[in-house]
């Protein structure tokens, strides 16, 4: 009895170390993607950032451009914005590789899921950057263009632009994966359809309280920010109803029942 207790220790503490090897293998995998990327794309650095920069430079007034206060942030800036463009890119293939770890424990049922799920997440996430690029700078820096005073000349750091770009793109991006959030707490059984129908009007406080948040401080922005986010909570609803509860989730506890 005891050499089987030790043996099955051992076989554990094996499979714990042959884990941990194939997880570093794949992490070395991604790392090496992101870093062949970001060598393709280095020679076009200063045109990345140029861009990224395009939404603000459009609505400089004539004559005017952006500062660098920092010596090597003419150089480290660049750097940055390509190494995140080649995240972007490679992430498909850094995601795949997070699947390949975790699919052999997964259930069948729950590979069907996750798999759509990861895919429709990546291309939520680009769309609300693209959202962000597209439609929210151009409106917020021809705004805050518009109400600069009169004799001021309105310029930036590429660094603090950087980090502006950076959680912009970030907000909207999470913002958008909201119909992915409401699906899956639907499919584990956490809430129901019918609990996040009546939650609405706390949902739209939420929406404008977290665009206040993470935006600019003016209305416009915190518009253009909680408004999709309303919309895609309603569309997360929309297909909630379709895909319906995991039969192997634990059902949902409705809050105003009483513990006996």
């Amino acid at each position: 009895m005891p050499n089987s207790q030790e043996d099955s220790s051992q076989d554990s503490q094996e499979t714990f170390i042959s884990h941990l090897v194939e997880l570093r293998e794949r992490l070395i995998r991604a790392l090496i993607a992101v870093g062949v990327v970001f060598v393709c794309l280095f020679p076009w650095s200063k045109d990345l950032y140029s861009l990224l920069a395009r939404p603000l430079l459009a609505v400089l007034p004539h004559g005017g451009q952006m500062i660098a206060t920092d010596v090597v942030g003419v150089f480290l800036v660049p750097m940055k914005v390509t190494l995140l463009v080649a995240l972007l890119i490679a992430l498909p293939y850094v995601l795949y590789q997070i699947w390949a770890f975790v699919a052999p424990g997964l259930y069948s049922h729950e590979k069907k899921l996750v798999l759509p799920l990861v895919v429709s997440s990546y291309v939520l996430f680009l769309t609300g950057m693209a959202f962000a690029y597209f439609v929210v700078f151009p409106t917020v820096f021809k705004f805050m263009s518009s109400i600069a005073p009169e004799g001021v000349a309105w310029m930036t750091d590429i660094e603090k632009y950087l980090g502006f770009v950076l959680s912009s793109f970030l907000a909207f991006g999470v913002t958008f994966e909201v119909p992915v959030v409401v699906i899956v707490l639907v499919r584990m059984g956490v809430v129901t359809v019918e609990k996040l129908t009546s939650s609405r009007p706390y949902v739209i406080v939420g929406a404008f309280i977290i665009g206040a948040i993470f935006t600019p401080p003016d209305v416009m922005s915190q518009m253009m920010l909680a408004v999709p986010m309303w919309l895609l909570f309603e569309l997360g609803l929309f297909l909630a109803r379709f895909t319906g509860q995991d039969k192997d989730a634990a059902p949902a506890k409705d809050s105003s029942q009483e513990i006996v």
